[in-house]
C-alpha cells in the first residue's frame, strides 16, 4: 500500500513539473492601428537597455525576435516602420506540496478510512523553488511613436545553461504567434 502512495505522489509531482514547462501567453493591441503598413523593423535600443537581464540574455532574446519577424516576412531596416522593445520581470515561486496521504483522520469511508488524513503514513511536505519570468515584447509605430502591440509570455526559466537559449526561443516563438493580431493559429 505504501508503494502505491509513493507511486501516486511521484506521478502527481511529475505532472506538476511537466505542466510548468509551458509558456502562458497573451497579447494586446491598438484596434485602430493599421498593421498592414508595418513591414520593416529595428530594435529600440533605449527601451532594450532598460531591461533588467544580462546582456547575453538580451542578445538571445533579440536574435529570437529577429528570426521570428524575418520568418513572417518583415525586413530589418535603418528607417523602420516599427520599433521593437522588450522588458522583463522575474519572481521566485515557492511551491509546497503537502503529501498528507495516510490512514486515519478523514477520507473516503468516514473516520479512519482511506485518503488524505492526519494518521500515520507518508506525509512529508515537499518544497520547490523556481524562477518564473515574464517577457514583454513591445511593437511601436515608429512614425507615431505609439505602442501598437504588446505580447507577453510567462513561464519558468531554464536553470541549466545548455537549455537557456532553447527556452528563450520557445518564449519568443509562442509570444510572436499572436502577431499580427487576428492571424494567430
Amino acid at each position: 500500500m505504501k508503494n502505491l502512495f509513493k507511486l501516486v505522489s511521484i506521478a502527481l509531482i511529475a505532472l506538476v513539473i511537466t505542466s510548468c514547462s509551458s509558456v502562458r501567453v497573451a497579447a494586446d493591441y491598438d484596434k485602430n492601428a493599421d498593421f498592414n503598413n508595418l513591414k520593416t523593423f529595428a530594435f529600440f535600443k533605449t527601451g532594450i537597455d532598460k531591461a533588467e537581464i544580462s546582456d547575453l540574455d538580451k542578445r538571445r532574446i533579440l536574435r529570437a525576435i529577429e528570426s521570428e519577424l524575418l520568418a513572417k516576412g518583415f525586413t530589418k531596416s535603418e528607417n523602420p516602420d516599427m520599433l521593437v522593445s522588450i522588458f522583463t520581470k522575474s519572481q521566485q515561486r515557492v511551491d509546497v506540496y503537502n503529501n498528507a496521504w495516510g490512514f486515519g483522520g478523514w477520507g473516503w469511508g468516514g473516520w479512519g478510512g482511506f485518503g488524505p488524513g492526519w494518521g500515520w503514513g507518508w506525509n512529508q511536505p515537499m518544497v520547490s523553488t523556481r524562477t518564473e519570468g515574464t517577457l514583454y515584447i513591445d511593437l511601436i509605430d515608429a512614425n507615431k511613436k505609439e505602442l501598437v502591440w504588446q505580447g507577453m509570455g510567462t513561464g519558468y526559466l531554464a536553470q541549466r545553461m545548455d537549455k537557456k537559449e532553447e527556452r528563450i526561443k520557445e518564449f519568443v516563438s509562442q509570444i510572436m504567434e499572436k502577431y499580427p493580431p487576428g492571424m494567430s493559429k
